[in-house]
């Protein structure tokens, strides 16, 4: 005869259930705070423990505990995580995850993802990010934001403006999806092609090129400016071009593509563009970002979620 479940079990299926349901959301406001897939993850994975300690027959709103937890240990993060990078040699890049499966990373606006706008967001205050992710890419109310940063509508509302206007300054309009496409792939095949006059067509006359690779050999160390730089940049090295093969692939809701050489993945290049052209090219060398990108594929994937804790 079949057995009934304890209530201990049933109980501990119904948390899997609600985290697992809830996951991709969570992951999308820790790695818009954070602008790392790494240090989100470990937040995830931090608030699970935590949902699974709690007394959860008292909890009136389980996505609201889940987002709260989630957004408080982000903005903690954040602030350590802002320490650490003042020793970041070069440029930094937010990590880029594979957003094929969730175009949204569990968000309601998509374009809140795009590597462009997370770099700018990392010259908001960890706060100050964290209320604008929540109203702008998830849609959450003002008083739902106050009680979840602990402050007053009052200064919620301000924070929110005082960021808005803060990005709207350097913030720029960006092309559709095939456009971008277009452009990136235009890129590409002038760099590989040495055709410098090709590529200064493409790129508005402030381009700017940013190569992260926290100090590893042949990447930038500082940001390279100007469209005729950039150009040449591109070019500088045959021999970079005629040893990688090509892959399309899709990084933050954009197109991307990703270098192999000797079949390994060591690069992903993107851009960032308007309508006047590319202004922002976008290399990612650092082999820690590739390994997420790479691994970001199955972040969705309910034994993820579980199995290291042996539920």
């Amino acid at each position: 005869m079949d057995l009934e479940p304890s209530p201990t079990t049933a109980d501990l299926d119904e948390a899997v259930s609600v985290f697992v349901q809830h996951r991709s959301r969570l992951f999308g406001i820790a790695y818009r705070v954070l602008g790392s897939a790494v240090e989100a993850e470990d937040v995830v994975q931090e608030v699970w423990l935590r949902w699974q300690k709690t007394d959860r027959s008292v909890v009136v709103s389980p996505v609201a505990f889940l987002s709260s937890t989630t957004t408080r240990l982000a903005i903690n993060v954040a602030q350590s995580a802002r320490v650490r990078r003042e020793t970041y040699i070069g440029p930094w890049l937010p990590e880029p995850v594979d957003t094929s499966s969730d175009p949204e990373v569990g968000a309601q606006r998509a374009e809140a993802v795009e590597m462009a706008l997370l770099l700018l967001l990392e010259k908001l205050n960890p706060t100050e990010r964290a209320a604008y992710v929540l109203r702008e890419a998830f849609d959450y109310g003002y008083p739902e934001i106050a009680e979840i940063l602990q402050l007053s509508l009052v200064n919620v509302r301000k924070i929110v403006s005082r960021a808005r206007k803060h990005l709207s300054d350097e913030q720029r309009g960006t092309v559709d999806s095939a456009e971008h496409r277009r452009l990136l792939t235009a890129f590409v095949a002038a760099a590989r092609t040495g055709d410098v006059a090709k590529l200064e067509a493409l790129l508005t006359p402030d381009a700017v090129s940013l190569s992260d690779g926290n100090g590893m050999r042949g990447a930038a160390r500082l940001p390279v400016l100007g469209s005729a730089r950039v150009a040449n940049l591109a070019t500088a090295t045959r021999q970079f071009w005629r040893t990688v093969e090509l892959q399309l692939v899709e990084a933050n809701g954009r197109t991307g593509v990703m270098l192999h050489r000797d079949g390994v993945p060591t690069t992903l290049l993107t851009i960032a563009a308007t309508r006047e052209g590319i202004h922002r090219v976008m290399w990612v060398f650092n082999p820690s970002k590739i390994a997420a990108y790479l691994t970001s594929r199955s972040r969705f994937t309910v034994t993820s979620v579980v199995a290291a804790e042996g539920v």
